[in-house]
């Protein structure tokens, strides 16, 4: 149970990474869970998508079926080791008339990875605005997909970000992976969607847009700096991260996620996120910080 990849394609191995199932043991305050963990070609780290994807599944295991997750704020407290499963314990913190709250730990080794705490709501009523979607942006059928990209090289990270992935992105000015084209500029704008068709379940679709938010949203601050992904001596973690879901969402359908940095500073990047239908519709906004670290003598590090 330690691997959700071996065997599967990558849309049967999100579906199983999001299936959790019961822990054995004795029970405490919280409920526990355990989840599969996937491997990275990168290292032995767990992906810190998948772990926030689990754990709104874990908490969602606890709350009626009429209140689905409307916002959730996590902290990454240590790497996860990919070859081990994870456990989830979950505390139910309040059920009101509308809202629910649940904390949700991720655990291995006996300590948490990562802490959590999401907000359920029953549907209601009320105001209604949102900001709009960009304007001119290309289809997503005309923008290189990472497989166009990264597919034809020779290197077991790019065959795995070409092809191993749930999700096809595509980067509408230029992707940053091997090269930083064009302005050096804190936003950016993908397309991204699975790349098969999901389960009609919202709970579902919820988690796994969880999952692809964590992909891109640093992306921002290394591409105001010039930093692609393969710059030697970068090294780069999640260090937060905050997402509130506005409206349902289908994440097997094109959605727009437009990001921008508006600061980074002592070795972090602050990085916010939204993301659109092709109807331009808002459906959920993002926010994360991240550590960002490179060698001393670096240019535009000091």
């Amino acid at each position: 149970m330690t691997d959700a990849s071996p065997g599967l394609d990558p849309m049967e191995s999100l579906l199983s990474l999001l299936d959790l199932s019961d822990a054995d043991g004795a029970r405490t305050d919280e409920e526990l869970c355990v989840g599969k963990s996937e491997r990275n070609p990168v290292s032995d780290r767990v992906f810190g998508g998948q772990v926030l994807a689990q754990s709104v599944m874990a908490a969602i295991r606890t709350v009626d079926d009429d209140r689905p997750v409307h916002s959730m704020h996590a902290y990454f407290l240590r790497p996860g080791d990919a070859r081990e499963p994870i456990t989830f314990g979950v505390q139910r913190l309040r059920d009101g008339r509308s809202f629910s709250a649940r904390r949700a730990h991720a655990y291995q080794g006996g300590v948490p990875i990562l802490s959590m705490i999401a907000s359920f709501q029953k549907p209601d009523a009320g105001i209604e605005h949102q900001e709009p979607m960009p304007l001119d942006v290309p289809d997503p059928e005309s923008v290189p997909s990472a497989a166009d990209v990264l597919g034809g090289l020779d290197h077991p990270v790019a065959q795995a970000w070409a092809f191993g992935r749930p999700f096809d992105i595509r980067h509408i000015d230029s992707s940053i992976y091997l090269t930083v084209d064009g302005r050096h500029t804190a936003h950016q704008a993908v397309w991204i969607k699975t790349i098969g068709p999901m389960p009609e379940d919202q709970n579902l679709h919820r988690a796994a847009l969880a999952y692809a938010s964590d992909y891109t949203l640093l992306e921002p601050s290394l591409r105001r700096h010039g930093i692609s992904w393969i710059t030697q001596g970068l090294s780069i973690a999640s260090l937060d991260h905050a997402m509130w879901w506005h409206r349902p969402v289908k994440v097997d359908e094109w959605l727009l996620y437009v990001a921008e940095s508006p600061s980074a500073s002592g070795a972090r990047g602050l990085n916010t996120g939204r993301f659109f239908d092709r109807d331009g519709v808002l459906v959920a906004s993002v926010a994360q910080e991240g550590m960002i670290r490179l060698p001393a003598g670096t240019p535009g590090i000091s």
